[in-house]
């Protein structure tokens, strides 16, 4: 909700007006270590709180769970924007001052559409059968002596094999624009490495 927010530039309940229910987790993207908050009508609440209770859910002494969240609602906007424009800057070629992104790495083996990378989520399309979506995380997620040698540095990427064709990478308050550089240079290194 927060990150369609922002994109979108609107407030978070011109989104949420069209709903039922809403529910919004403070970890992650906004910082919280923990937390979330559900919002409906009031039959729908007394409900969860009812099935909340039955579960053993609860929390004492939870302000400072709460103050965190505060906190993170507060610093949302410039947050998730950082966010996007980092997940931006992975799929795309900026200026001078930015490394070339993925689109403009001319590497056949992978593709993204610039027009979906609307929030922090990239979605990478691998062409060919190989190596597949989960082949290629593993060797994001590894480390090896030749990539240590060739580039001076020991990176690790987590990605998500979404589909047949496709990984998913998410950005979130704790990967910075120098994190996301070293993504995209392990990125082509990878790509690199199974092209050849």
């Amino acid at each position: 909700l927060m990150n369609a927010a922002v994109a979108q530039g609107v407030k978070p309940a011109r989104i949420a007006q069209h709903c039922d229910s809403v529910s919004l987790c403070f970890s992650k993207g906004l910082g919280a270590p923990a937390g979330a908050v559900l919002a409906g009508g009031k039959a729908f609440i007394a409900e969860a709180w009812r099935v909340r209770k039955l579960l053993g859910g609860g929390m004492r002494q939870a302000g400072m769970l709460a103050a965190a969240a505060r906190l993170g609602l507060e610093r949302a906007e410039a947050t998730l924007r950082r966010d996007h424009d980092n997940a931006r800057r992975f799929a795309e070629a900026y200026s001078s001052r930015f490394p070339p992104g993925i689109q403009e790495l001319n590497l056949p083996l992978l593709s993204v559409s610039l027009a979906a990378v609307e929030t922090n989520i990239v979605m990478v399309s691998i062409t060919g059968a190989w190596p597949s979506p989960a082949e290629f995380c593993q060797h994001l997620k590894a480390v090896s002596e030749e990539e240590l040698a060739e580039t001076s540095q020991a990176v690790s990427v987590l990605m998500f094999p979404w589909s047949v064709h496709t990984l998913r990478a998410v950005w979130h308050r704790d990967i910075s624009a120098h994190d996301t550089e070293l993504a995209r240079n392990k990125l082509e290194f990878v790509a690199r490495k199974c092209q050849e």
